[in-house]
C-alpha cells in the first residue's frame, strides 16, 4: 500500500514540474547522488529491509523541509507539507513492523499495521 501511495507521490511532483514548466536537472537521490543499480536494496532480512525503508522516509521528509524554503507558493508548500506528513506515517509503520518481527510477533498482529495505515488516510478527507 506504501508503495503505490509513493507512486502517486511521484505523479504529484511530476505534474508539479511540468506546471513550474522546469523540467528535472536529473535522477539523484535526497543527497544530489545520480541514481544507480545499488539503490535496490537486495538483502533478504525483513529487518534491515525496513530499516532502509524507514531511513529512505527520514531522507525524503528532509528533502522536503529544505524544498519548503525554497518556494513561496502557497500551493506547492500545501503540496509539500502533505507529502512530507506521510513521510512521516510510513516511517512510523515502517518502524513499527521492524518492532513487531524483533518482538516476534504473531501474523495477526501486523493487521493492527493495515488499519493504522487506512486510519491515517481518513484523517485526509
Amino acid at each position: 500500500m506504501i508503495a503505490a501511495e509513493e507512486m502517486g507521490h511521484m505523479e504529484m511532483i511530476a505534474v508539479a514540474i511540468n506546471k513550474l514548466e522546469g523540467p528535472p536537472l536529473s535522477y539523484v537521490n535526497s543527497q544530489g547522488v545520480p541514481w544507480n543499480l545499488s539503490y535496490v536494496d537486495q538483502s533478504l532480512d525483513p529487518i534491515a529491509m525496513l530499516q532502509a525503508d524507514a531511513e529512505a522516509e527520514i531522507r525524503a521528509r528532509a528533502l522536503y523541509n529544505k524544498h519548503l524554503t525554497m518556494t513561496n507558493d502557497p500551493g506547492l508548500k500545501r503540496m509539500i507539507n502533505f507529502l512530507g506528513g506521510r513521510e512521516d506515517v510510513h516511517k512510523h509503520l515502517f518502524q513499527k513492523a521492524q518492532m513487531l518481527i524483533i518482538k516476534g510477533a504473531a501474523p495477526e498482529q501486523f493487521s493492527g499495521l493495515i488499519y493504522e495505515y487506512k486510519m491515517s488516510l481518513q484523517v485526509l478527507e
